[in-house]
């Protein structure tokens, strides 16, 4: 669908977020550049210091740094993360993005879209649509970050106010 929508590919670049986006990012730069027969430049974004619960964070956060090794301005940005949930990591990514230049075109490339919007922000291309409750999370586990590949559904418990020890 993406070679489909970006004939050429001259002037389009991919963008993986930081951590899970990253390895995702370079499988489908791997398989564009397979089924095209074209290289597509690849690049990492680190948007620690972008986030809006940037203070409620650890008190040394884990800064990787981003990579982008070619020019933005007038290209066609392929956003790539694992798992689409409030939008605020998309809105942080986003706000990066322009401190590097800008963009004819950002689109978002999510492997998972669970839903529950606090953003009006939606992907452009989704592996899967899965359809969450509030109490649980989806996870995705790739190498080099992990150990395995996989995606998985957990449940936790919702505390409800008052429960717990008083």
């Amino acid at each position: 669908e993406i070679i489909q929508d970006h004939p050429g590919l001259e002037d389009s670049l991919i963008v993986g977020i930081r951590r899970r986006g990253v390895p995702l990012a370079e499988l489908l730069q791997e398989k564009i550049t397979a089924q095209a027969g074209k290289t597509i430049e690849c690049g990492s974004l680190d948007i620690t210091f972008y986030r809006d619960d940037f203070s409620l964070a650890a008190t040394q956060p884990v800064v990787h740094g981003s990579q982008l090794p070619f020019p933005i301005d007038r290209k066609k940005v392929l956003l790539v993360d694992d798992v689409l949930y409030t939008g605020r990591t998309i809105r942080a990514a986003l706000e990066s993005i322009l401190d590097y230049g800008r963009p004819d075109k950002v689109e978002l490339v999510v492997l998972v879209d669970r839903g529950h919007r606090e953003l009006p922000i939606q992907a452009d291309y989704v592996g899967k649509f899965i359809e969450t409750a509030e109490n649980e999370v989806i996870e995705v586990r790739l190498p080099p970050v992990d150990t395995d590949q996989a995606v998985y559904l957990s449940t936790f418990e919702l505390m409800q106010q008052g429960d717990g020890d008083d």
